[in-house]
């Protein structure tokens, strides 16, 4: 199963180690290593949630998001994202960028970071409101208990995640302008990027995840329907299928852009080689898509129960870290320790709920053969 599921991510290491080589030497096959275990490191809690969003899909989307997903999150996001943003920022048409990139990695690198507070700020805002719905939602199982369920009873006002994440845009971008203003007021003009990045993060998770969620409720309904009738034929709820999960994989691909932020930008504290950064970080990505498909296949996320939890508690915690690092910088060590330590904790949560849960069930069950 673990062969079948991860062939193309150890495909994809040899190919990328080997290009790695041959592109610039042992050196390369160093960093290239080094990159792809950042990514996988920072992006462990983005294959858990995704694990949850893809269990719903049918066989032919999950092939779809390792397929057609792969190329978007490797060439789209690990590749062309960087260049997009340093053509756009400094005004640059993309084959100018792309040539910046490979003959000028120094001022390449400089202009990518003077875009970091427009990227952080829509990754932020984008991951917060995930964190947000996720944790005012009133849930059957509850992990951290004190905390969950007076959040869930004040979930019930309407529109508080939008105005909860608006509240620290607005204090992110004032901070920002506050502090420029202080040392010369250089970046002054910042604090409108991080406020319009801010506001179009915000705006992209309610239209992507506002329609995906629309068109998977007309799903569950059809479905209802058709058990219900078992007659007609006239192929609505195929194409209905296929529009629910067409969304829901366009939400896929976006949360996956958020999450591969933190990975790219970090990536230049180790390589500022666009080709380098390519080769790791998608090998990294794959591992993360295999991943992803192993939890959905092995039922993980119904075993362990809040694993869920901790993956959504991590997307909070790098929510908090992406909009913290428009103003300082933050080690990629702590943000992928960060994730890691939240999703462990809720793995040894669940195996200490199941074990408790067995041995409730054996001493019933014991109960119930020795009373006479």
């Amino acid at each position: 199963m673990i062969l079948k599921t991860f062939r193309w991510a150890f495909a994809v290491t040899a190919l990328g180690l080997a290009a790695g080589v041959l592109y610039d030497g042992w050196a390369a096959f160093g960093i290239v290593a080094i990159l792809a275990v950042l990514e996988i490191s920072l992006s462990f809690d983005n294959a858990v949630v995704n694990a949850g969003i893809l269990k719903k899909m049918n066989a032919f989307w999950q092939k779809i998001f390792l397929t057609v997903g792969v190329l978007i999150a490797v060439f789209g996001m690990r590749l062309v994202f960087p260049v997009v943003i340093v053509a756009i920022t400094a005004k640059l048409n993309p084959y100018d960028a792309v040539q910046l990139a490979l003959t000028d990695k120094d001022r390449y690198q400089q202009l990518v970071t003077d875009a970091h507070p427009a990227i952080a700020a829509f990754g932020g805002m984008f991951l917060l409101m995930i964190f947000l719905d996720f944790i005012f939602e009133d849930r059957d199982i509850q992990w951290l208990r004190w905390i969950e369920r007076p959040l869930a009873k004040l979930g019930k006002v309407d529109m508080l995640a939008v105005c909860i994440a608006l509240i620290v845009l607005l204090i992110t971008a004032f901070t920002f302008a506050t502090h420029a203003h202080q040392h010369g007021g250089a970046h002054a003009d910042k604090a409108q990027t991080v406020l319009i990045s801010g506001i179009a993060g915000l705006i992209t998770y309610m239209v992507v995840g506002g329609l995906s969620g629309y068109f998977e409720n007309r799903l569950e309904d059809e479905e209802e329907r058709e058990a219900a009738e078992r007659s007609g034929g006239t192929g609505s709820p195929v194409k209905l299928a296929g529009q629910a999960a067409f969304f829901m994989f366009l939400y896929l691909e976006v949360l996956d852009a958020s999450f591969s932020f933190d990975g790219v930008i970090g990536a230049f504290a180790i390589t500022n080689d666009i080709v380098l950064m390519a080769l790791g970080l998608g090998i990294g990505a794959m591992y993360v898509r295999s991943l992803t498909v192993y939890l959905v296949r092995q039922g993980t996320l119904d075993d362990y129960v809040y694993l869920e939890h901790g993956a959504h508690y991590a997307i909070g915690a790098l929510a908090v870290i992406l909009m913290v690092t428009i103003q300082y910088q933050i080690n990629e060590i702590i943000t992928g320790l960060v994730g890691v330590v939240l999703i462990g904790w809720s793995f040894w949560s669940s195996v200490r709920r199941n074990k408790q849960l067995g041995a409730t069930k054996g001493a019933t069950e014991t109960d119930s053969v020795t009373v006479p």
